[in-house]
């Protein structure tokens, strides 16, 4: 178990205390017996030296009686002298106050020379420790002999233990004293770090409403007697107005603290309500959550608004029709719209975090690996176009890769955008075509011009010749051939008249109904003769007029009839309807619809979209030329309308089993 700051500052306190008791009761001690060893030495020497004087009188008169007298009165003045005796010039005992007799191997343990007023030696017993003190008696300069005493050390071991008890009891006291002072100053401290501790925890839990500094005894608003309740600091007992921006108080600096500590320091209010550092701690922390929590709602709004913003670009994003991509330095997808997902036909958690290997074949993934690692090391923009097989057929993308630079938060990354040029390349395609048979045309109304002359002189002879050889039948029968195949030739070359013309011809209103019924009037006969049926219905409840050239609009009905008839060939039947519509274009509301169908073999998937194309035709080289379809679509677009063709093979607009040419066309429509 981990010690706590109170425990640690009480044992670091004990230690100290300790330690220096320790060298303290050391050294007074060794101080103490220096000077009691001092002492007892010069104590010692005083009574031997006052002894040895006191003995010079009986020693000359050689009185042992009254030297005896003197040894026992000294001893009986001190408790601590343990025995005393007198040895002549040669080293012989004259008197001593031993009781079991003299030690004789205690008369040379210690020596004085003459030139020594004294000598002391430690002699131990076994049972004693003895300071032995040897003074020389002198008479003038004659010395008369040795004076020993011995004194015991039970005076020096009293007093030291006399000091190593008080040196305890005062290291003793003074770890108590310092024990309840500590305590006395360390609750408080703890009890506020303690606080800002759980303070701390709360603050780390989401809580920033805390509050660790003490309330104080008087505040800001007593202090200036002040009454601007809508001042911020105003009656808030928890925190400092030294810690607030925007108080009201006339001797504040405006601004946040960094700006306004400096003034605040000399403020009255500063100088009576600041404290200690602990309670400074505590001010600052509670300081520092307001802080955060106004960071945090910042923080909070702001990620509101990211998000918001974020959102917003993704439905952006998604709503636009092209593919978008970004991928980091790695090459990982890092964010992609609801297009790249469609196209990859994955969702979104199935490529964020994966790279191209990962979603594309190896051929394409390594292609594309090489474009973006070249990207990243060059930073040039890549566009170009890519042609891709899929299940439905054929697909154009236009792509374009751009490097995005690196910023603080995120490395270089790339950006692919794209989008499906498929139908444009169709369109292309289809303009192509449209310019060749445009050169095809003018070639061809061209050749017409050159032709249409010759053509017109062997016709008129062969005509001439006709009328000269009547009676000549086999030359009749072949200027009769050429005659024929002349006039087949006069058509097409008026077809092509009818293909290459441009510009607006007269117009005028007319009837379709009327128009059509023109036109079934002039090819009945031939179509009775085959056995096909003409069924036709019209459109009775209004007049259906159109403003255009009606013998044109009648060629595209006679071409059309022609074709169902060569469909047919006999025995068939051939509907024609009209009937009114709306809104058969941006530019018109009003309009006509007029069908044409026949109960033929109908056309090819394959054949279908080529039916309107200039000499296509799948008739017998002698049976058509190719141009009357052709020719049909050019009248129907002068006129602003459109035709359709259906077959079984196709669609299913076609009830029968045949082909449906379906026009439609602007018209005035006049309720009857």
């Amino acid at each position: 178990m981990k010690l706590g700051f109170r425990r640690k500052i009480f044992l670091g306190f004990f230690a100290l205390l300790l330690i220096q008791g320790i060298v303290m009761f050391f050294w007074v001690s060794q101080v103490m017996k220096e000077s009691l060893l001092e002492e007892i030495k010069s104590h010692g020497h005083s009574i031997g030296i006052s002894l040895s004087a006191r003995m010079v009188e009986p020693m000359l008169a050689m009185d042992f009686l009254r030297m005896k007298v003197l040894m026992d009165q000294t001893v009986q003045l001190d408790d601590d002298i343990f025995y005393t005796f007198v040895l002549d010039t040669k080293e012989r005992p004259l008197i001593h106050t031993f009781k079991n007799g003299f030690p004789v191997e205690l008369k040379d343990v210690n020596s004085v020379s003459d030139k020594q007023k004294g000598s002391m030696q430690l002699l131990d017993t076994g049972d004693y420790l003895i300071y032995d003190y040897a003074v020389p008696v002198f008479v003038n300069n004659y010395r008369l002999g040795t004076l020993r005493l011995g004194l015991l050390q039970t005076r020096a071991e009293k007093a030291t233990n006399k000091i190593t008890v008080s040196a305890i009891v005062t290291i003793l006291l003074t770890i108590l004293m310092a024990s309840v002072v500590g305590t006395l100053l360390l609750n408080p401290v703890t009890k506020s770090i303690k606080k800002l501790h759980a303070s701390t925890e709360k603050a780390l839990r989401g809580d920033l409403d805390v509050r660790t500094a003490p309330s104080l005894k008087r505040n800001c608003w007593d202090i200036m007697q002040c009454n601007q309740k809508e001042c911020p600091a105003y009656e808030n007992f928890h925190h400092r107005c030294w810690y607030m921006a925007g108080t009201l108080c006339p001797d504040c600096i405006h601004g946040e603290y960094a700006k306004t500590i400096d003034s605040c320091q000399q403020c009255q209010v500063y100088k009576k309500c600041s404290g200690d550092e602990i309670q400074s701690l505590a001010e600052s922390f509670d300081a520092m959550t307001i802080s955060l929590k106004d960071n945090f709602y910042d923080l909070k709004s702001a990620e509101s608004i990211v998000n918001e913003q974020k959102a917003l670009l993704q439905t952006i994003l998604d709503a636009v029709p092209d593919f978008i991509s970004l991928q980091d330095h790695e090459g990982r997808f890092i964010s992609v719209n609801k297009a790249f997902c469609e196209m990859l036909d994955r969702d979104n958690e199935q490529i964020l975090g994966k790279t191209n290997d990962d979603l594309f074949p190896e051929q394409f993934a390594q292609i594309y690996n090489r474009e973006d690692k070249t990207l990243f090391e060059t930073g040039i923009a890549l566009v170009k176009e890519n042609k891709i097989v899929v299940a439905k057929g054929v697909k154009w993308l236009h792509v374009v890769k751009i490097l995005v630079p690196e910023t603080k938060t995120m490395g270089k990354s790339l950006v692919c955008s794209g989008r499906d040029i498929t139908q444009l390349k169709s369109v292309q395609d289809q303009l192509t075509h449209a310019q060749k048979m445009e050169s095809v045309g003018r070639l061809a109304a061209g050749v017409a011009h050159e032709i249409n002359t010759p053509l017109g002189i062997i016709l008129g002879h062969a005509q001439l010749l006709l009328e000269d050889i009547k009676d000549q039948e086999l030359a009749y029968k072949d200027v009769q051939t050429i005659e024929r195949q002349t006039k087949n030739c006069s058509k097409i070359v008026k077809d092509l008249l009818n293909f290459s013309r441009s510009g607006k011809s007269a117009t005028s209103k007319f009837d379709i109904n009327e128009a059509v019924k023109e036109v079934l009037g002039m090819i009945g006969h031939t179509f009775s003769l085959n056995q096909v049926v003409v069924q036709h219905e019209y459109d009775k409840e209004i007049d259906l007029v159109m403003k255009g050239n009606k013998e044109k609009i009648k060629q595209v009905f006679i071409n059309l009839l022609n074709n169902a008839l060569d469909a047919v060939k006999e025995n068939g039947n051939i509907v024609v309807e009209t009937k009114s519509v709306k809104a058969i274009s941006e530019k018109t509301q009003n309009g006509i619809e007029i069908s044409i169908s026949d109960t033929g073999k109908g056309i090819d998937r394959d054949n279908i979209n080529k039916i309107f194309e200039p000499f296509y035709t799948t008739k017998a080289p002698d049976k058509g030329t190719g141009l009357g379809l052709s020719v049909t679509f050019g009248i129907i677009k002068e006129h602003n309308g459109t035709i359709k063709a259906f077959s079984p093979s196709t669609s299913g607009k076609n009830k029968g089993k045949g082909t449906q040419f379906i026009i439609a066309l602007p018209c005035d429509l006049n309720y009857t």
